[in-house]
């Protein structure tokens, strides 16, 4: 049996056909304009579900490249003020040695060595109190100021695993470095020391002895710098895989989201001229009006 057609179904589905490449029209454009694959996730369900995966990988790497960049600051400041220490005092090792030569030396001449340890002490007191973003590199997870009091030498800062910055999914670096075990602390921090030495020169006291209690202080920093030194090269490298993740889920993402603009373009002009040939043949096979019809 056929069935018939009536002029209003044959208007409706001519209607609906122009509509449908309005539509494809329409997308294709906001395709060129935007450079994006689709607007709302029903344009491309699967699409979009791979397009919110990968948004989620990037922000957790972007996470990791502010921690391993704030990482990075960290143990260089670190490993200056360790840089710093060293050659401070091995500049008190070379005054101590001076010092201890007591026969070719006046009281005036041991008054200055004395004092130039006293000085040097206080810039090493200021290394140890370095501060990082308003935190002390060697104060461990403390928020005070100082690691170390100016006037007593004690300790301030808190011992332990320090702070850490997380670099990937499994790994974590610690930033700081511990002053207690760098400097020692009260009596018995290098500050102590120099200033110990720097009274038994006043005095005329025989300073050689001390030489290896320097040494020991120093065999201190140089292993700490070495160990800030493997963190930073250790951050390093988490800098440089993660800018390589950070480059493949880009490489992903615009595979998903972004369109190719040529390809785009030839495909809104051949959209354009079928829209077109359609409203041509619309308006030929559709009578306006009844005198149209009759003719």
């Amino acid at each position: 049996m056929i069935g018939r057609i009536s002029s209003s179904t044959l208007t409706q589905q001519t209607l609906r056909t122009l509509q449908s490449h309005l539509q494809d029209r329409d997308r294709l454009q906001n395709q060129a304009t935007s450079q994006r694959a689709f607007r709302v996730p029903s344009e491309d369900p699967a699409a979009a579900a791979t397009t919110l995966g990968v948004h989620g990988e990037q922000s957790r790497v972007a996470q990791y490249a502010r921690n391993i960049g704030d990482g990075i600051a960290w143990v260089t400041s670190a490993d200056s003020a360790l840089a710093s220490s060293v050659g401070m005092l091995n500049r008190a090792r070379d005054l101590i040695v001076q010092g201890a030569n007591s026969g070719a030396l006046n009281d005036a001449a041991r008054a200055s060595i004395a004092a130039e340890l006293d000085g040097i002490s206080k810039e090493l007191l200021s290394q140890a109190n370095t501060t990082m973003a308003g935190r002390n590199i060697f104060a461990g997870t403390s928020d005070e100021g100082e690691a170390f009091d100016p006037t007593t030498f004690a300790f301030r800062g808190v011992p332990g695993d320090g702070v850490q910055r997380r670099v990937d999914d499994d790994t974590s670096v610690r930033v700081d470095v511990d002053g207690a075990q760098v400097y020692g602390e009260g009596a018995g921090s290098v500050f102590a020391l120099l200033g110990d030495i720097a009274a038994q020169l006043r005095s005329g006291a025989a300073v050689g002895p001390r030489l290896d209690d320097i040494d020991a202080r120093l065999k201190t920093m140089v292993s700490a710098q070495g160990a800030v030194g493997a963190r930073q090269a250790q951050l390093e490298r988490a800098s440089s895989q993660n800018l390589a993740s950070s480059t493949d889920l880009e490489a992903r993402r615009a595979s998903v989201e972004n369109v190719d603009s040529v390809e785009v373009l030839v495909k809104l002009q051949s959209a354009e001229l079928v829209y077109q040939s359609a409203l041509q043949v619309t308006a030929k096979s559709l009578q306006s009006n009844l005198l149209e019809f009759l003719r």
